[in-house]
């Protein structure tokens, strides 16, 4: 007999929830062929089976949230098939919880049963149950905070997770600092009239919407755009595109000569590849580049690390493999993580111009606009180059447009004076 166990998938995840079976009771399954799918405060995930035989029980339905290391699931012969009983304790402890913005939370006593855990609170209004883990409950009364006025949450069915509880804290104290709304999603009834449908927002997308207004509520966002001549690189990708597919198996776009050329601009302007803790500015020495990966229900940024040290066919092969993992759900939290500058290639989509917002903590990213034959004057003269629009959007506490301009100006005199041959 084979337990299966939610996994943990980061040092800081204490928790997931069960977003899919794809296995149900009865059904033969193959080591590491996908059991299930979750869903963590950081990722989406797919997990193997540990074992080959027959799935024996399931524990917990599509929805719940589990903590890490309890027992979802048993494989075996199929001899015991509906026969097992409910787990009655998680095998093990998690791992101890991020802190909070402003003071630690208590790290976690040891793991409550998942079945056993004590009775959910129930919203003073409505009489119905608030949906959340043990650890939210115990960071919610040391807090003093009544979860009913939290609302849904951002894990499935809308449980409230560590993730929602830290960020009602952290928008709590910013909203008494600045007057800015403390939710990303405030009520609003005068939107409903006519004749009109109701989609609730996904988990992921719940997500990006927490993330984007924290970061316009804590960057004072300012944007820069140089127009970049990027005929010389057009001309080198046109003559080696066919024998790059060729030799390498992978096709070869515009986007790992920008990384590059963004890379370079790193090393010789080192405030930009930094993060703010505080009062207190992160200058980082390896330069972790985040790609924006557009999937059907959302956006991620995975990272490709040490970019500056990976050649222009490493950049490329990093690339497409980053993203072909991010739309299969086959990211670990650790390649989501610790990005020290991030890129948005919103010109994959025929955008010309456009002005991302920053991934926190970081303090500046890179937008890239579509590379596109136009007139230009040269010398008195009308030509037809292929241009492209560069957007840096940055952090106005930690720096001033003169260094965002200088950093946009060393990727411009990289690509446009590229000549090294790709192949």
């Amino acid at each position: 007999m084979a337990e299966v166990v939610m996994p943990q998938m980061g040092e800081s995840i204490v928790e997931g929830t069960i977003t899919k079976w794809l296995k149900g009771p009865g059904d033969k399954v193959e080591r590491d062929e996908v059991l299930f799918e979750i869903s963590t405060d950081k990722v989406d995930s797919e997990v193997p089976s540990p074992d080959s035989g027959v799935l024996e029980a399931i524990f917990f339905p599509e929805g719940e949230t589990v903590e890490i290391n309890t027992v979802v699931a048993v494989i075996g012969d199929g001899s015991k098939l509906g026969k097992h009983a409910l787990p009655t304790a998680a095998p093990a402890t998690p791992a101890p919880a991020e802190p909070a913005p402003v003071e630690p939370a208590a790290p976690p006593e040891e793991a409550e049963p998942t079945r056993a855990a004590a009775p959910e609170p129930a919203a003073a209004d409505s009489g119905k149950r608030i949906h959340s883990s043990p650890l939210v409950r115990r960071i919610a009364k040391e807090k003093g905070i009544d979860l009913a006025t939290l609302g849904k949450g951002t894990g499935a069915g809308g449980r409230l997770t560590k993730k929602d509880i830290l960020a009602y804290i952290e928008s709590q104290e910013r909203a008494v600092d600045s007057g800015l709304p403390a939710t990303a999603f405030p009520p609003a009834p005068e939107a409903r009239f006519g004749d009109f449908d109701v989609e609730p927002l996904s988990a992921m997308r719940r997500s990006i919407a927490e993330h984007m207004v924290r970061t316009k509520r804590t960057s004072p966002h300012v944007s820069t755009v140089h127009a970049v001549d990027c005929t010389n690189i057009a001309k080198l990708r046109n003559a080696a595109k066919d024998k790059f597919l060729e030799q390498n198996g992978t096709k070869l776009t515009f986007l790992p000569f920008f990384l590059q050329a963004a890379a370079s601009a790193l090393k010789a302007y080192p405030t930009v590849n930094a993060s703010l803790d505080g009062k207190q500015l992160i200058k980082h020495n390896d330069v972790n580049i985040g790609i924006a990966v557009a999937l059907d229900w959302g956006l991620i940024v995975p990272v490709i690390r040490k970019a500056d040290e990976l050649s222009l066919l490493g950049i490329q092969r990093a690339v497409n493999d980053l993203a072909a993992r991010a739309r299969s759900k086959a990211l670990k939290p650790d390649e989501i993580s610790q990005g020290t500058f991030s890129v948005s290639n919103y010109g994959s989509y025929n955008s010309l111009l456009a002005t991302p917002a920053i991934n926190q903590p970081q303090v500046a990213i890179l937008g890239i606009g579509a590379v596109n034959k136009t007139p230009v004057v040269i010398n008195d003269a009308i030509a037809i180059r292929s241009m492209a629009y560069l957007t840096l959007s940055f952090d106005h506490r930690v720096m001033d447009g003169a260094i965002a301009d200088l950093f946009l100006e060393h990727i411009r005199e990289i690509v446009e004076n590229w000549s090294t041959p790709v192949l």
